[in-house]
């Protein structure tokens, strides 16, 4: 028996509209690859769907999206054609998701100057397979028994339902014939195409999750869409399909209807995940406080209460992710659907109260989430510093967690040098910078507002800043090379600094975590090529024991870990090494059709003429999305300042002219930088 794999995604189509998504071949043919099929709430109901006309299977030539919720796909017909050059006769195949199903438009075109006819037979296999099994490489255990009704000809709307893992299915088609044999549904149309015209059929599949926790958002995005020109076109193509595949990653929770915020990614984290929505929400800052106040508020309400290991919930902890039901990730982790298993997500919630403020969120807003501030802020020095040593650090208490809960949490992402896995546990670098931030800014909002406890805050952030400085700096000479002394990742089970050069480092940056030097020495580290990869940041130098450049955390690039220090290092005014990486995330953008995945390979882009996708990574992916405008920011110099926007523009490359992007309220035209 073969060893189970994780399906690959990197040449997949995917039509999606969250909780919504279908994968398939770039023909729209669903079952050649473990990830096809239609899906609604972690939920698989469709694993095959192919397509004949006249029993043979009509020819790819195009595929083309300018939505991410849907494709058009065209094809060939040459068994109903002439025997001229020119192809007389097209099937073109219109598919659209929506939050609770989808939708397949068919036509039939002829050019020809004769009638034809023409049997449009699809077929698609009912299924209920759990997310995660797929994810981990299982077979499809459960076979729906399919139930037809509604009428059994073309004439009437027919019908076919199924049900399992508590999604129930309905396929309702018109001028289609249904019938059934087993898990498969049979849609069968018998057309005739008038000379020089066409022949329409459609069929859609509504699916209603009986257990949902979250669901589609519905009304206008909450953020401006910016009109961007560009002399290098790269940017404004990528911010352009950012901000649609943002769109179709909209979501509310069952109890918050009104409240938006962005699914992590497809296809294995469509739901509200703290840490990811936090930051998609404050990479997006610059076109508005909308979507930054309702993540703030939805994660508000979800805030740990009580001592619970079994789910890793604190008084005061911001949660890590929202499921339908328990999720088994392998033999030894399983997750209950509210897991609160995070130690940065917290700190992140009060830095994203902050930045939304300076953006220009409304200070009634701000007022009603203060006692959450409080909460969280106490939970940084009541429960994150786990052992009183004045840092942040985290552990699996329940047994069957996250064994690393920073943003870098699959098992081998704290490593030695010499690859060994460090010991929990684990006190993060960029956990203490965030936690430092959230003091300081929280302490700032308190003064604002009139709360006590800013000056306990800051000293608390001042402790933590020492103890940084004291505890986490490497300087032997026999690791820092020429380069000079570097952050450790983290500090391990017996508070020894973990040795690795990663990409962590880039996150100290801007937070006021380090001084003038400090600073120098951490962008001196990120813009050496065994960092720079050319098309963005490595996770792991390519110095290290355990790099390898499609190693998750261990050396592939995280569009959004570049876009954090990309940010930093504008706001430390380390401009050179800022734009030598956002023209590798540019580079890289144009080699993934301006779709950025969650992640892709660390090759070095001297080796390589176009990015290499790290093949099983989520897209569209939120963080990795909503980066887009996190560079955006970072080329136009865009800051919040009292009185309005401050600007200082950075050139990349060709001329950069952004006009009328609306920013707290604000309309800003910047020039073509000199």
């Amino acid at each position: 028996m073969s060893t189970p794999r994780q399906p690959l995604l990197h040449d997949a189509l995917t039509v999606l509209r969250a909780p919504t998504q279908a994968w398939s071949a770039p023909n729209g043919v669903m079952g050649g690859s473990a990830i096809h099929g239609l899906y609604l709430a972690d939920v698989r109901l469709v694993r095959r769907l192919t397509i004949t006309v006249n029993g043979v299977e009509p020819e790819h030539i195009a595929t083309a999206s300018n939505a991410a919720d849907r494709a058009r796909i065209q094809y060939l017909v040459r068994e109903l054609d002439d025997d001229t050059a020119d192809p007389g006769v097209r099937l073109v195949l219109d598919r659209h998701t929506t939050g609770d199903g989808l939708t397949d438009s068919l036509r039939v075109i002829n050019r020809r100057s004769e009638e034809l006819t023409a049997r449009l037979v699809i077929e698609l296999d009912a299924d209920a397979t759990l997310m995660e099994s797929i994810k981990r490489g299982l077979p499809a255990t459960l076979t729906p028994t399919i139930k037809l009704g509604g009428g059994g000809d073309a004439d009437v709307t027919a019908e076919a339902h199924w049900s399992g893992e508590s999604v129930d299915a309905t396929v309702r088609a018109h001028g289609f014939a249904l019938s059934a044999e087993g898990p498969t549904l049979y849609l069968v149309a018998d057309l005739t195409v008038p000379a020089r015209g066409q022949s329409d059929v459609a069929w859609h599949l509504d699916a209603v999750d009986r257990i949902a926790a979250v669901r589609a958002a519905s009304g206008p995005v909450p953020w401006s869409v910016p009109d961007v020109t560009t002399g290098d076109q790269r940017l404004s193509r990528w911010v352009a399909q950012s901000l649609t595949d943002l769109d179709a990653l909209r979501m509310t929770t069952v109890h918050e209807p009104d409240l938006q915020f962005l699914a992590a990614g497809a296809p294995w984290f469509f739901t509200l995940f703290g840490r990811d929505s936090l930051w998609a929400a404050r990479l997006l800052l610059p076109l508005g406080t909308e979507l930054a106040a309702s993540t703030l508020r939805v994660l508000a309400g979800l805030q740990g209460a009580d001592h619970v290991d079994d789910t890793a919930e604190e008084p005061g902890k911001i949660m890590h992710e929202l499921r339908r039901q328990t999720l088994i990730l392998d033999g030894d982790t399983a997750l209950p659907p509210l897991y609160y298993g995070t130690v940065d997500a917290t700190a992140l919630w009060v830095c994203l109260l902050h930045d939304a403020w300076r953006w220009g969120l409304a200070d009634d807003e701000v007022r009603a989430l203060l006692p959450a501030l409080h909460r969280a802020l106490a939970w940084m020095r009541d429960h994150g510093d786990a052992d009183g040593d004045g840092l942040l650090e985290y552990v699996d208490r329940s047994g069957h967690g996250l064994a690393n809960q920073g943003w870098k949490d699959s098992g081998d992402s704290v490593q030695w040098r010499d690859g060994s896995l460090a010991d929990g546990p684990i006190a993060l670098c960029e956990v203490q910078a965030y936690a430092f931030e959230a003091a300081t800014h929280g302490a700032d909002l308190l003064d604002h507002f009139g709360e006590p406890g800013a000056s306990q805050w800051r000293s608390w952030g001042a402790t933590l800043k020492k103890r940084f400085h004291e505890e986490f700096w490497i300087t032997d000479p026999a690791l820092v090379g020429d380069l000079g002394p570097y952050p450790a990742i983290a500090l391990d089970a017996s508070k020894r600094r973990v040795d690795t050069v990663t990409s962590n480092i880039g996150h100290l940056l801007g937070t006021g975590l380090l001084d003038e030097a400090q600073s120098d020495l951490v962008a001196r580290r990120l813009g050496d090529t065994t960092m720079n990869s050319g098309y963005g940041l490595r996770t792991m130098a390519s110095d290290s024991g355990g790099y390898w450049p499609l190693s998750y955390h261990g050396g592939a690039v995280w569009t959004h870990d570049t876009a954090i220090a990309i940010l930093g290092l504008r706001r430390s005014g380390h401009d050179a090494e800022a734009a030598s990486l956002i023209s590798g995330l540019l580079a890289a953008a144009e080699g993934f059709a301006y779709r950025m995945p969650e992640l892709h390979s660390g090759d070095s882009a001297s080796d390589s003429a176009v990015p290499v996708p790290y093949p099983a990574a989520c897209r569209p992916q939120a963080w990795s999305a909503a980066s887009a405008v996190g560079v955006l920011q970072a080329v136009l110099g865009l800051e919040p300042a009292s009185g309005g926007v401050t600007t200082k523009p950075l050139r990349v490359a060709g001329d950069v002219t952004v006009d009328g992007i609306v920013v707290s309220g604000q309309r800003i035209r910047v020039p073509a930088t000199p």
